[in-house]
This record gives C-alpha cells, sequence and structure tokens, in this order.
C-alpha cells in the first residue's frame, strides 16, 4: 500500500471521495504554495483515470453530449478560469454532482432523476462550479492541515475498501467520515456553501436561467429527504436546513423575474435517463403510456414511450409515435436518433444511412451524430470506412476512453492491428492502467519492425506514458 505525503494526503483523500470533490477550485490563489496549479491539473486527471476504472458509467452519447454543452454554457459566465474540462457520468440512480481539479465535472444520472426541471439541474451545477470559481479546494487544504490524522486516516481507509471492490462498505465508510469532517469544519462549510449558494445564483442568471431554482430545488430534497436514514451523498456534503432554503429564496427573489426554467431537450434527456432505471422496458412503457393518456400532447411522453418500445421490440408502435414526433419536428436530432435507433434494429440500413448523412450535412460536429454514423459503417461491414470517421471524432474527443475502445475494436476489423495496440494503449492510460498501456505499445513496436520512423513514434509516445506513470506514482509517495 502507498502512502501520500501530508500535504497531498489531505488534497487525494479530499479528491478520491466524490463527495468532497465539489471543493475544488480554480487556481492562482496564495494556497498554490501549498499545492501548485500543475499539481492540481495532474492529480486531477490522475484521479480521474482512477474513478473511471472503479465506478460504472453511462456511456450514452446523447446524455454525454448534454451534460457537456450544459456545463460549458454555465462555465462561459462563470468566474471559473481554467476550462480544460473533462466529464464522467456515474451510472448511479443516487443524487450527486461534483467538481474535480484539472476540470473534472461528474454527474450522477440520479441528478435527472431527482432535477424535475433543467432549471434545477443547471442550479446544481451552478452550484458545484461556484465552488469551483471560489477556491474553496485551495482553502479547504489550508484549513484541512488542522484536521486529525485519524480522520485523513479514515477516510483513505474507506477509499481504499472502496477502491478494493468492496463497494458498499467503502462508500459507507467514506459518507460516514465525510459527515464527521463536516462536524468539525461546520463553520468553514457553512460559510462555503453560502458562498457557492450565492455565485451560483449569480451565474445562473448570467447563463440565462431563473436563479429561483436552486432555492426550489433545495426545498424539494428536503421534502423528499427528510426522514430518509441514509440520505444520498449530496445532502451529505451539502446540508439543506430551513434557513438555507429561507436564505436562498430571500437572494433569489433580488433578481428580476424571467429567466428560463425549464426546456424540452431536458425533458427528453430525462426520459433517456428514467428508461435507464426503470426495471424492464415493458413497465417503463406503461409509465410514459399513462403519461401520455393524461396529456395526449406530451411530446416527452410520446418519446419516452418510442425508446421504450425500441427497447421491448415492439417496432410497429415505436414507428408510429416516432412519426408523429418527425412530422412535427423534423430535424429534431433527438428524435432522428431513435429513428435511426429503429431502422438499424428493424435492419433497414440503407433507410439509417439517408437519415444520418441529412443530418449530419446539418449539424457535422454533433457527437451523438457522429457517433451513430460509426455504429452505422459497422453494421454494413464497413470498418475502414469506420474507422476514418472514429478519427474525425478523436479531433474533438481525444481524452474520451469509451471513443479510444471503439477505435481500437474498429481498427482490429479493419486488420490494423498496430493500430489496434496504439488505441488500446490510449484506452488503457486514460483509465489509469498504465501497465496495460506501456505493455500495449510493446506489442505495438514488435509489430512494427523495422519501420523506424513508426517505431520512433510509438518509443515517443510510451516515453510519455512511463513520465505520466512516474509523475502519479510520486504524487501518491
Amino acid at each position: 500500500m502507498t502512502f501520500l505525503r501530508p500535504t497531498l494526503l489531505t488534497l487525494a483523500c479530499l479528491l478520491a471521495s466524490p463527495g468532497f470533490a465539489d471543493d475544488l477550485p480554480s487556481l492562482g490563489d496564495a494556497s498554490s504554495a501549498i499545492v501548485s496549479p500543475q499539481q492540481e491539473y495532474q492529480l486531477g486527471r490522475a484521479w480521474l483515470a482512477m474513478l473511471r476504472s472503479q465506478v460504472s458509467q453511462l456511456n450514452d452519447p446523447q446524455l454525454k453530449d448534454y451534460v457537456e454543452t450544459s456545463v460549458y454554457k454555465l462555465v462561459e459566465t462563470s468566474q471559473v478560469n481554467d476550462r480544460r474540462l473533462e466529464f464522467i457520468l456515474i451510472n448511479s440512480p443516487q443524487l450527486n454532482a461534483f467538481a474535480a481539479p484539472g476540470g473534472i465535472v461528474g454527474v450522477n444520472g440520479g441528478l435527472f432523476l431527482n432535477a424535475q426541471t433543467e432549471g434545477e439541474y443547471a442550479s446544481v451545477l451552478a452550484h458545484e462550479l461556484a465552488h469551483v470559481s471560489q477556491r474553496h479546494f485551495a482553502r479547504g487544504v489550508e484549513a484541512s492541515q488542522r484536521m486529525q490524522i485519524p480522520m485523513m486516516a479514515a477516510l483513505l481507509g474507506g477509499i481504499i475498501v472502496a477502491a478494493a471492490g468492496a463497494g458498499d462498505a467503502g462508500i459507507a465508510a467514506i459518507a460516514s467520515t465525510q459527515a464527521a469532517a463536516i462536524q468539525e469544519q461546520l463553520r468553514f462549510s457553512r460559510e462555503k456553501e453560502q458562498e457557492a449558494d450565492r455565485i451560483g445564483m449569480l451565474n445562473l442568471e448570467k447563463a440565462g436561467y431563473d436563479p429561483r431554482s436552486m432555492p426550489t430545488m433545495f426545498e424539494r430534497l428536503m421534502r423528499q429527504y427528510r426522514f430518509d436514514s441514509k440520505p444520498p451523498e449530496f445532502l451529505l456534503t451539502h446540508p439543506v436546513t430551513e434557513s438555507r432554503i429561507a436564505d436562498t429564496r430571500n437572494r433569489a427573489e433580488q433578481f428580476k423575474p424571467g429567466g428560463k426554467e425549464d426546456s424540452q431537450t431536458y425533458q427528453l434527456i430525462r426520459a433517456r435517463v428514467q428508461l435507464f432505471y426503470e426495471d424492464s422496458p415493458g413497465l417503463a412503457a406503461k409509465r410514459f403510456r399513462a403519461q401520455l393518456d393524461e396529456n395526449p400532447k406530451s411530446d416527452v411522453a410520446r418519446y419516452g414511450l418510442a425508446i421504450a418500445q425500441i427497447k421491448g421490440s415492439q417496432f410497429n408502435d415505436a414507428r408510429e409515435n416516432l412519426k408523429q414526433l418527425l412530422a412535427k419536428s423534423p430535424d429534431e436530432i433527438i428524435y432522428n436518433l431513435a429513428q435511426v435507433d429503429l431502422d438499424i434494429v428493424n435492419n433497414r440500413l440503407p433507410d439509417a444511412q439517408t437519415r444520418v448523412d441529412r443530418m449530419l450535412a446539418q449539424y457535422p460536429r454533433n457527437y451523438p451524430l457522429n457517433q451513430v454514423r460509426v455504429d452505422l459503417l459497422l453494421k454494413q461491414n464497413r470498418p475502414a470506412d469506420a474507422e476514418k470517421a472514429l478519427e474525425v471524432l478523436l479531433k474533438t474527443r481525444p481524452n474520451d476512453p469509451d471513443v479510444w475502445y471503439m477505435v481500437a475494436e474498429t481498427r482490429g476489423l479493419s486488420g490494423n492491428i498496430i493500430g489496434l495496440h496504439q488505441a488500446r494503449a490510449e484506452y488503457f492510460a486514460l483509465i489509469g492502467d498504465y501497465r496495460q498501456a506501456i505493455q500495449q505499445l510493446d506489442f505495438a513496436k514488435r509489430r512494427a519492425g523495422t519501420n523506424f520512423p513508426l517505431s520512433s513514434r510509438i518509443d515517443a509516445r510510451q516515453r510519455e506514458l512511463m513520465e505520466q506513470e512516474r509523475l502519479v506514482k510520486d504524487m501518491m509517495g
């Protein structure tokens, strides 16, 4: 077992727990003497890689695209200075969201289940970004130097248990230690939360949202979890009290009325997430059908019903529902992607190809459209064309392990074995498995043989990964 140096022990303890990870700032104040901006960036990326290797993730391109787009919108009007963002979507129905150094933003699926409007969803992320912009992590590092060693050790122990696969036991240990830490630093935590609420509401308004969404979200969370003996992680580290709700409500009422409260796009994405966590497509279809019976004009309920029907192999019914949606909104990307999915499972590949080509002509940089283009090419047994399409996708998503995983699979299908090993190396590096990454590049070098320019490039990348691994080990002490 490795041990962290004292100041970085505190840093890693706070980082390695999603609950505390919301306390992370952009850089540049006096606390940089304790943790430099470069250390913070490197440690944040290392932490993200470890987290990716330990948690189940939501790999849905439409959900990923929505989260990334919405967060960047908030960041553009925020005080966050370092805007090199990376995202992780955690496959958990529990409410949580966090931000970490190096521009890491994490969202649980449960945020969509709990936030009933886009404004409420945005209010949680605006709050997290306020922790970042106000350097609460750097200030927390200074304050945590006074934290007792047993508390840090307990938190680190919980992290190790969770990393070893004990799951709930490790999470419980982390959560209980977080709660203890909150009690130890209650005054400081209250100040941080109030400041993040205030700055978050300002940012909400600048981004075009109604700041009243924040107290509305808090009020419902308090009602929902008031008598829950095990509240979600977000409420363990962001305690919602009557006084806090009153304070945010009073502040919100100082803003001029107006601002966006919700959007159809959010509700469509929320319907997708709800389907992820439904026990079966049949139950989801029943629920969406009931909503549609109650409001026959609800496009969201009709969309939810259609995608549940696709999953449940009720293809004719799904086609009829999508036909109605597309008649109203022929260029809506989300509806067209659902129709493409339906055409693919029905083996109507030419129809799917025509639709994808038409949509890409309008939205050439859209990530979900480019991703489904790759899927379609592979279905048509065109791996070489799929590989070219992925090369284009990599230009905009060079740090996405899901894309690199597909690049590796596609290069294997097209017979590009050296490229297969190179792609696997990038995938393993992004999930923190440097041993496997370096080994994959060894395999690539052997295949390269006497191709000295290629061997040199592989060698250079291998040295870079070895240096990354060394830096991580140095930080871990």
